[in-house]
């Protein structure tokens, strides 16, 4: 329930520490945007707190996936809102708001098309040969249209997100044509949207 008190956000090797660690060998070193997915909330919450205590100028956006009540309870300022329904995106989203959620320490939300995440992830294997979960693919949607944004303003930055799982575990489901096109529907246009990526 309270996933956010589980990790000192403020260094320790955090998982946010560590992402900037990591980063400081880049030509950009400080990430002009941290784009992730919430299952409790508590990743984003010990990386926006570390975000603000290190005083980092970094933008930390969270994607959310349909069926989920985040980026809703988020736009409205609402802690108690529920919605009747379940993500289909597994390992992200809720439906009710979690006291791990950090509102506060948010930028900015994303709500991400399932249909998007699940062509995303099919991308991506497309582009490193390796499969992902369809979490990885709302984050990496959302960083893609973070990147487009800072393309059109001829800016120069770094963009983070995370690679949640591996897609191995999925074969059935998000990597079966037949069972994708039956859940979800036709990815065929997100995937045209993705190909300027490649």
């Amino acid at each position: 329930m309270y996933a956010e008190r589980a990790t000192d956000w403020r260094g320790n090797n955090n998982i946010a520490e560590s992402i900037f660690e990591q980063m400081k060998k880049e030509p950009h070193p400080v990430p002009h945007s941290i784009v992730m997915s919430a299952g409790t909330g508590g990743t984003s919450a010990t990386i926006g707190r570390y975000i603000r205590y290190q005083g980092h100028d970094t933008h930390l956006m969270v994607v959310d996936p349909e069926n989920s009540v985040f980026y809703d309870g988020y736009a409205q300022k609402n802690p108690d809102l529920t919605i009747q329904a379940s993500s289909r995106i597994e390992g992200i989203g809720r439906p009710k708001m979690e006291k791990s959620f950090q509102p506060d320490v948010i930028d900015s939300m994303m709500k991400v098309p399932d249909l998007a995440s699940v062509a995303t992830i099919h991308w991506l294997e497309g582009l490193i040969g390796r499969k992902a979960g369809a979490s990885t693919g709302a984050n990496l949607w959302g960083a893609l249209q973070v990147a487009d944004k800072l393309e059109k303003q001829e800016k120069s930055a770094s963009i983070v997100t995370l690679l949640c799982d591996s897609g191995t575990r999925y074969l059935d489901t998000y990597y079966n044509p037949d069972w994708v096109e039956k859940t979800f529907g036709d990815i065929s246009r997100y995937t045209d949207d993705l190909a300027k990526w490649n």
